[in-house]
């Protein structure tokens, strides 16, 4: 084996067994360099391109150090997606006797069977989470590897991730920290706030030219200019046919999700001619899958179904995760040849292209209008340009409307720098959410503690100390006004209230919102909406956008006056129009649990599945959170609570929560059953499973799973259903 810069001696024997099983005879120049380091057991920052083999560094730096000694290795993700992808590739260890675990779910839980796991793979959300409910194998954690640390400048991820670094550092200072990202310009700052060695290198296993289109002409990077040549009036359909023609992908990034869609049915008979006989018949099994998956088939199904059919897809954040999935694994095979997808693509799993065109260089902000993305956004999506394997070299590309719009793609964009990254733990609600959990769980006891604690953050390295303490001390002020922490003469406890906010994972804010709910449902009439409001109108749920068309939000708010449980605005107030907001959201939660469709859903509030998830789940927990709170201070909802919340998780009406525990039996086919008079589990034990499989929506498969399971006994979801029955 070839390790320049590296001795062989200096790897472990089953290392050397991995890499020579898996066709790696020689290191690439980044990796040549960073690896002594990591076999050293020093911490690194490795800020290097797109598939320049950031992830073999931190396998390697996992297995030199759980070979030679006892202990755990924690790798944290940002997206279920990837936690999902990189758990698969590390499942690969377990031939070297090394067990891996998955992690990403249940935020209110120590999960306690990872403790059997060498390597555990989660989200940063989750491993702050196990950190809050001191899980027991933590202490032993001895590698933390950090997959995509820029996105500490994130401001919704970035706190979270900023915050587990350091309570890390301070809980097991021996840890050795692995942080891998694409290039960014302050690598330094990282490097020096985790005590790292640094290894950035633009290197690339395959060559980047990126590239300004403009009166049909590529103008690259090296100043060459290029015609191009093709005979699609379109200049964008010309660039994926040129691409196609080269047995290549390609992926284009445009700036709205209904641009998605446009320029898929736009390019379709552009990419069509390129599929062949045999993609087509593992497509129509793509889309036999699409079909098959969901019960409720929608207009977005049609839509995704028809641009896979010609051999491409649209991607963006409001598909189902399912559908995303079939779009990656699909386009990885090669079977679609072409992906038109908003830039949550570009952070998200491993998809490289041939070409990447990129043609939106410009979004909608609600604050400032139409603003230029950042350099560090346009530099992730051209970073996915280049297949290793395929390619000898990747293109970037962007279309310029006119000669002074290139210029300025050039400067900015091409051989411009990305913008350096900064810490965002300083808004006030990431302090309160992170300084509440280091109280509740006695990682601090005093505010000089406190001010230790943060002292170890990026955020720290980066601000004023005294402008630090000041933002400190205002969010202290607000947990011991608001009741979640109690100051003593020289200490500070949580309270009862502060540890299970803390242990629920929510915002204190909304803890505090829905205490009031709580505390005001005991004199108004309260129902199913009065809850779903107040659920919504908490930090911790993504209210929907309030279009010009929504007044029907308004005369909704007007028919329910006397059932909200929060204070209605003055209808002049800019309150106002965020409460409607918050409203629209709880009324598409209402529908959802009176069973109104998916389609129906999709158009009365212009989203995707993926949206409709996304609440759903946000919903479900919140609803959780309040019950919780509820029968800590003994109010008599918590049957209620129970119920609303499974009502939520299945998206269903009361008359179903029998039905609706079996696996593989969701609302639509639940409802089926209960229509055919077959209204709880003992009517199902007396019917054939012929007769089952006649039912509209089940069929012979589904019957038999639903017969393979009436003998089983209680899953999670029916131990729910028992105990809301009991407390009924």
């Amino acid at each position: 084996m070839k390790h320049m810069g590296l001795h062989k001696t200096s790897l472990h024997p089953k290392i050397l067994t991995f890499l020579h099983d898996h066709g790696i005879d020689s290191f690439y120049p980044p990796q040549e360099e960073a690896i002594p380091q990591v076999i050293m057991g020093k911490n690194l920052v490795l800020s290097i391109p797109t598939a320049s083999g950031k992830s073999l560094v931190a396998y390697i730096t996992i297995l030199n150090k759980l070979l030679k000694e006892q202990g755990k290795a924690l790798y944290v993700v940002p997206l279920i997606a990837l936690a999902r992808e990189k758990y698969e590739e590390l499942c690969l260890f377990e031939k070297l006797g090394l067990h891996v675990g998955l992690s990403t779910g249940d935020l209110d839980d120590s999960d306690p069977r990872l403790s059997r796991y060498d390597i555990i793979v989660c989200t940063s959300e989750k491993a702050d989470s196990l950190l809050r409910h001191k899980a027991s194998w933590i202490q032993s954690v001895k590698v933390l590897i950090i997959d995509e640390i820029h996105l500490i400048h994130d401001p919704t991820r970035g706190p979270t991730l900023e915050v587990l670094i350091a309570h890390f550092r301070a809980l097991n200072p021996q840890t050795q920290i692995v942080a891998l990202s694409a290039t960014i310009q302050n690598a330094t700052e990282l490097s020096l706030w985790l005590d790292a060695t640094l290894v950035q290198s633009d290197w690339r296993p395959v060559d980047l030219k990126e590239g300004v289109v403009f009166n049909k002409v590529i103008e690259y990077n090296t100043g060459k200019k290029v015609p191009v040549d093709g005979t699609c009036k379109d200049i964008l359909a010309t660039l994926v046919q040129d691409s196609l023609k080269q047995n290549g992908q390609v992926l284009i990034f445009v700036n709205t999700r209904r641009s998605t869609i446009t320029v898929s049915k736009n390019l379709a008979s552009t990419v069509k001619p390129f599929v062949t006989r045999e993609d087509h018949q593992q497509i129509c099994s793509i889309i036999d899958d699409v079909k098959m998956h969901h019960a409720e088939h929608t207009s977005i199904d049609d839509e995704l179904i028809s641009c896979i059919s010609s051999g491409l897809a649209f991607h963006h954040a409001g598909l189902s995760s399912h559908q995303r999935r079939i779009i990656e694994k699909s386009y990885k095979q090669r079977l679609i040849k072409c992906i038109v997808a908003t830039p949550t693509l570009a952070a998200g799993v491993n998809i490289p292209a041939q070409r990447v065109i990129i043609r939106d260089l410009w979004r909608y902000d609600t604050t400032f209008g139409m603003s230029p993305i950042p350099v560090l956004e346009y530099k992730q999506q051209a970073g996915r340009a280049g297949r290793p394997r395929y390619d000898s070299f990747g293109e970037a590309l962007t279309i310029a409307k006119d000669e002074k719009q290139k210029n300025h793609i050039l400067a900015r964009y091409i051989h411009g720098e990305a913008e350096p990254i900064y810490s965002k733990l300083g808004n006030q609600a990431a302090l309160r959410m992170h300084l509440l959990a280091a109280i509740a769980t006695g990682f601090v006891e005093t505010i000089e503690q406190i001010y230790e604690f943060i002292d170890r953050t990026f955020y720290s390295y980066q601000a004023d100390t005294s402008t630090l303490h000041d933002s400190i001390n205002e969010t202290i002020n607000f947990l011991i006004d608001n009741g979640f922490v109690i100051k003593n003469t020289d200490s500070l406890n949580a309270t009862i209230f502060g540890q299970r906010t803390s242990s629920l994972y929510i915002d204190p804010l909304s803890a505090v919102q829905l205490r009031t709910a709580l505390e005001q449902s005991q004199t108004k009439h309260s129902t199913e909406i009065s809850f779903l409001h107040a659920i919504c109108s908490t930090p911790d749920v993504r209210s929907l956008y309030l279009r010009r068309s929504d007044g029907w939000v308004d005369e909704q708010v007007d028919e329910l006056k006397d059932s909200f449980l929060l204070d209605v605005p003055e209808s002049s107030s800019t309150e106002y129009e965020w409460f409607l907001s918050d409203m629209k959201t709880a009324l598409l939660l209402n529908d959802w649990i009176e069973e109104k469709t998916e389609e129906q859903l999709i158009s009365c509030y212009s989203i995707g599945p993926g949206d409709i998830h996304s609440i759903v789940q946000a919903g479900e927990w919140l609803t959780h959170a309040t019950r919780e709170f509820a029968r800590m201070y003994n109010f008599p909802l918590v049957p209620f609570l129970t119920g609303l919340g499974i009502r939520i998780h299945y998206g269903c009406k009361k008359d179903l929560l029998n039905l609706i525990s079996l696996k593989g039996i969701g609302r639509v086919r639940a409802r089926a059953l209960y229509k055919h008079n077959l209204r709880s589990i003992n009517d199902l034990r007396k019917v054939s499973i012929e007769e089952l499989g006649n039912v509209k929506t089940i069929g012979p498969r589904i019957a038999k799973r639903i017969k393979d399971q009436l003998g089983e006994s209680f899953d999670e979801s029916k131990r729910r259903l028992t105990e809301y029955n009991e407390e009924e």
